[in-house]
């Protein structure tokens, strides 16, 4: 499996890419939510899933690993292939998607072409427990995710025993009521622990 793919950007429009990794050229296909993310030139790198068929190797490539873990979801629901959930993936954002499931929003899924009415109410209906687990995903979410200090408290307190989603809750509460003050990973802990 080809986790990631890090190189030159030597071609880029809305459907994919090509990356010069060392003298070879990797095609691969995004979303407009990647595309947007990506400049017109310079090093890239993506998170990518390849797809193996009988008679073709595809390569999907993703800015965040978000909408690939998303990607990942979308193609394990019967009827769902990656063509369709790469539509979805440049109709609505990685939020949008997420949230449509978790809240049964069938119709927002019907408006991506497409998907008719069967295959939106199977998306959620097959994803909505896997992504409640995951937890709320807000835009504050997916731009702080790369931080260290939440990661850090995060995956401790989920050791700790607590449920992801409440501990993502109670961090963001905490850090919110701080300004997003500079804490040392023990005290945003501390501080989490009270909350309990």
């Amino acid at each position: 499996m080809i986790d990631f793919i890090e190189g030159d950007l030597a071609e880029k429009n809305p459907a994919y890419v090509v990356l010069n990794c060392n003298g070879i050229g990797y095609l691969v296909h995004i979303s407009l939510n990647t595309y947007s993310k990506l400049p017109d030139s310079g090093k890239v790198k993506l998170h990518t899933n390849l797809i193996i068929r009988e008679d073709a190797h595809t390569l999907f490539g993703f800015a965040k690993n978000e909408e690939k873990t998303l990607f990942r979801h979308l193609i394990s629901v019967s009827g769902v292939g990656p063509n369709t959930a790469r539509m979805i993936l440049s109709s609505l954002t990685v939020e949008e998607v997420h949230n449509a499931i978790v809240s049964n929003n069938v119709g927002l899924l019907q408006a991506v072409k497409g998907i008719g009415g069967k295959s939106a109410q199977r998306i959620v209906v097959d994803l909505k427990d896997k992504l409640e687990k995951e937890g709320v995903l807000t835009e504050e979410n997916l731009i702080t995710s790369n931080n260290t200090l939440r990661e850090e408290a995060l995956s401790a307190l989920v050791m700790l025993g607590y449920n992801k989603a409440a501990a993502q809750k109670t961090i963001s509460q905490i850090l919110k009521k701080n300004n997003n003050a500079d804490m040392s990973v023990e005290q945003l802990i501390k501080e989490a622990l009270k909350y309990s």
